[in-house]
């Protein structure tokens, strides 16, 4: 049976509660654990699918096709496992399948309540995602702050759980702030006090306290923390702001959080730490990295720029690889024409452009793609980015001044872009092409350069496709197919003979890892830098 360690934060939002968990999924596996990770969300959407980005940032892709909250890309990123439709759920969700459940009589005529049904909706599917993963450590955050209305079904949820797994397999981490004032020179233990109280009054009692803080928290302020909340010297960590997320793991180690959570739930500790000192060598290089590279992110939602958090965080995978610092440009692809092209990148090494969906900027996206093509300046686009690239080969090179998707045009004379025939119709709302699927190599290509591979597996969020019909016209024209699927009858990925030109109608920023890097992130920063 697995062990479960729940996380929760108090006080104010934005704390750290899931590089806290990651981190410790981390610390974990360098022990020879198994781990999986799981986020409780609050929100009564049935998923963060149909969010907006300016809300709520980017949509993190699995291989089963869920989407899920941006969380799990960090833990992804840090455990190194591919996590699942179970690693998410949300509010919306919970009372989705209780509903539907009343609904088709599964209660057999009882008044459905919080508590039991609700709550059991949610025990049922933590236990199911330990289950699936098989996993010998299922570590689980709680959404939200300590207090807040719509998350006490899920802590009482995990009170619950907590009572029938039994306390020796359960571990509570409370994540919450030590403020410091300055002009005093003094740390405030209170607002913690005050959340670890809040915590206790729904049944909750905390193992762990990690305090956060802008800077190391004096001896006497841990050992205040550890006597009013209740908890060992040992169990309060304090968690300061590193250089790098990836030094977190190092930090708490420092402090044995790990052993910490070893011993409380009863977990063989490890000999060894071969993968701690290979993490440790990783960090290494990150502090190695000299001069910069500069690369201008196009995009629809550059004012949050968590919305493209993946491709930023791939793009720091890339350049331990390549040894250069990466300083991204955020350019809103709504202030790119022709005319301005020259002055927004004339100091930049490459371009990337992301998703997203809609028609604004995309004008400004295809005036980006144009002066990449004709500056050789190297180009990555992706999901949206990849049929960019094809409508303005389509304008520029084949003459089509009309040529456009059908998601921007429906009436356009030429659709390079087109619907896939399983959408017509369909309505939003988790309707896509959603999750992993192979992709065939083209031999020679830069794409096969990069992954040294002639099938692939990359995940996928879209509604749109290549359009066929031109497929001949493109080739002829001086446009690879360096990708399709493996039947030959969807085109992946596109290139332009003779520069980095590529377009990929997956998302390849979902599998970077820090300690494996996104093939063709290596490769456009490779080029970036031969550029430069």
């Amino acid at each position: 049976m697995a062990k479960f360690i729940f996380v929760t934060g108090g006080v104010v939002s934005g704390l750290g509660k899931g590089i806290t968990a990651a981190s410790l999924g981390r610390l974990l596996k360098c022990r020879g654990l198994k781990v999986t990770s799981q986020k409780l969300d609050p929100y009564m959407n049935v998923d963060p699918g149909t969010m907006s980005p300016f809300q709520h940032g980017e949509v993190f892709v699995t291989d089963d096709g869920a989407e899920t909250d941006l969380d799990l890309g960090h833990y992804e990123r840090f455990i190194d496992e591919n996590l699942t439709r179970y690693s998410n759920l949300t509010s919306g969700r919970v009372y989705w399948n209780v509903l539907n459940k009343e609904r088709q009589g599964e209660y057999l005529g009882q008044t459905v309540q919080i508590i039991p049904h609700v709550t059991n909706e949610i025990k049922d599917f933590v236990l199911k995602n330990a289950e699936v993963s098989g996993a010998d450590v299922s570590i689980v955050e709680v959404g939200g702050t300590i207090g807040d209305i719509e998350s006490q079904p899920f802590l009482e949820a995990i009170r619950q759980l907590a009572i029938e797994v039994g306390r020796r397999n359960c571990l509570f981490i409370h994540v919450c702030l030590v403020p410091y004032i300055s002009g005093s020179d003094e740390f405030k233990s209170k607002p913690t006090q005050h959340s670890v109280k809040e915590l206790m009054a729904v049944g909750i009692h905390p193992d762990i306290i990690v305090a956060r803080c802008e800077k190391e928290i004096p001896t006497d302020i841990r050992k205040k923390i550890s006597l009013f909340c209740n908890v060992g010297e040992d169990c309060v960590i304090n968690n300061t702001t590193c250089r790098s997320l990836y030094e977190v793991p190092l930090m708490l180690h420092a402090q044995n959080m790990d052993d910490v959570v070893c011993r409380d739930l009863g977990l063989e500790k490890g000999a060894d730490y071969p993968a701690l000192a290979d993490w440790s060598h990783m960090v290494e290089t990150i502090h190695a990295r000299k001069g910069e590279l500069q690369i201008a992110l196009v995009g629809k939602y550059v004012k949050l720029h968590d919305s493209y958090l993946s491709i930023v965080e791939s793009l720091n995978h890339a350049s331990f690889v390549v040894g250069k610092n990466v300083k991204i440009k955020w350019v809103d692809s709504d202030s790119v024409t022709d005319q301005t092209a020259p002055e927004i990148f004339k100091d930049c090494q490459g371009i990337i452009l992301p998703g997203g969906f809609g028609h604004r900027g995309i004008e400004g996206m295809i005036s980006s793609c144009r002066y990449a093509r004709t500056h050789k300046l190297p180009y990555f686009g992706i999901c949206l980015g990849m049929q960019i690239a094809v409508i303005e080969f389509a304008r520029s090179v084949l003459g089509y001044s009309d040529a456009n998707s059908r998601e921007f045009d429906e009436l356009c004379e030429h659709p390079v872009i087109d619907l896939m025939k399983n959408q017509e119709g369909v309505i939003k709302g988790g309707t896509m092409r959603l999750g992993s699927y192979p992709c065939k190599v083209k031999a020679g290509t830069v794409l096969e350069k990069a992954y040294q591979a002639e099938l692939i597996n990359e995940r996928h969020r879209h509604r749109y496709e290549f359009n066929n019909d031109y497929k001949t016209q493109m080739e002829d024209a001086g446009l690879t197919i360096c990708g399709t699927s493996p039947d030959s009858s969807l085109v992946e990925a596109v290139e332009v003979e003779g520069q980095f030109h590529i377009g990929v109608q997956f998302h390849p920023e979902f599998k970077s890892r820090p300690n494996n890097a996104g093939p063709l992130f290596v490769a456009f920063l490779k080029a970036a830098n031969e550029h430069y």
